[in-house]
């Protein structure tokens, strides 16, 4: 047996305590913390069936008149719908898609179209007035894609055609605005009359404001536009900036979905119940090519804007829902209750030869 003075034991346990001092600063292992360490103070709720009951009741007061307010609100917009692609065919030339086609690519045939549209209810000024297309992909990624952004907002760039294949050149110089997306520009064109006088069509400040202001130059001009051996669409007027082409604008934000909506103008005068309104039109766009669609849409709007059934619906919907759950789940309380943290639910309790 060895024994150890005092003087020795003091070394060593000073040696001892160095060099664990020195394997903690050695060490990769994090300095002690509550927070490292998950000690800090967390919440943790028990969902007892009297929580779940009370959340899936909150849920439906809050969901229920919200759905209602938002579905009345939808229900007290007025809208005129009107489908005309077929009807704007001439008698000899339905019944199949090429005699169809023969006639809205033929630039002999006559397009004034003309269509009676009846008042429902009153309507409240401004009345919007959209086209519909539909089975039109916007979204087509060669056809989202073609056009040229510093074209449109700067001057500098005019001839630059970047992108804009195969609507890029025509007759040896750059076209301008270039690409797929302003080359295939809605052109049918409508004319209200109400009473043998006829409606004026407000297109002013139809766009949105930030379009006109940072996407399209106001020293920018359309040209050499539609000057191809294949026309597209509508036509521009030379003498107007871009920024001042809404019609063009509002075509070039381009749609999600392959039927939608775009905004033609507005009418800025009451129309009443069972008014008789005259619609010519010229039915110029060629959707006959793809089995498309066009429908003419004036609407009135709320607070919450358009016609939309789908939000009230769903907030409905949803409210109901966990309205009849709370209904339920109260019921199987009430009558078969369960004691929380009963351990003969457990599996190995419940059935104890089984694995």
């Amino acid at each position: 047996m060895i024994a150890m003075t005092g003087n020795g034991a003091s070394r060593l346990l000073v040696e001892s305590t160095d060099s664990a001092a020195t394997i903690r600063r050695n060490s990769k292992r994090p300095k002690y913390s509550r927070f490292t360490q998950q000690e800090l103070p967390a919440c943790k709720p028990i969902l007892t069936p009297k929580y779940v009951i009370m959340a899936f009741i909150i849920v439906s007061i809050i969901f229920i008149p919200i759905g209602l307010v938002t579905f009345f609100a939808s229900g007290d917009v007025v809208e005129i719908i009107d489908q005309y692609e077929t009807a704007c065919i001439p008698q000899p030339y339905r019944g199949s898609q090429n005699d169809e086609l023969n006639f809205i690519q033929s630039s002999t045939t006559n397009k004034t179209c003309q269509r009676t549209l009846t008042v429902p209810k009153n309507m409240t000024q401004p009345i919007y007035i959209y086209y519909q297309l539909s089975n039109f992909y916007q979204n087509h990624r060669r056809y989202v894609q073609d056009y040229n952004a510093a074209q449109l907002m700067d001057p500098n760039n005019v001839n630059d055609t970047t992108g804009c294949s195969p609507e890029d050149i025509a007759n040896g110089s750059p076209i301008v605005p270039c690409g797929l997306i302003a080359w295939s520009l809605f052109n049918d064109t409508y004319n209200f009359t109400l009473n043998n006088q006829q409606l004026p069509v407000n297109k002013q400040n139809i766009s949105w404001k930030s379009d006109r202001d940072t996407k399209f130059s106001s020293k920018v001009y359309p040209r050499n536009f539609q000057n191809g051996t294949l026309i597209g669409g509508a036509t521009l007027d030379t003498s107007k900036s871009l920024s001042e082409q809404e019609d063009l604008i509002v075509w070039m934000r381009t749609a999600a979905l392959p039927t939608f909506r775009k905004l033609y103008g507005k009418i800025e005068v009451d129309l009443q119940a069972n008014d008789t309104i005259q619609v010519t039109l010229q039915n110029n766009y060629n959707i006959y090519s793809f089995s498309g669609e066009k429908k003419i849409v004036l609407s009135t709007t709320s607070w919450l804007g358009g016609k939309n059934n789908f939000l009230g619906i769903a907030y409905l919907t949803v409210g109901g829902l966990c309205f009849f759950l709370a209904m339920v789940f109260t019921v199987i309380y009430l009558f078969k209750p369960r004691r929380l943290g009963d351990p003969s639910y457990l599996s190995w309790n419940s059935n104890p030869g089984g694995h």
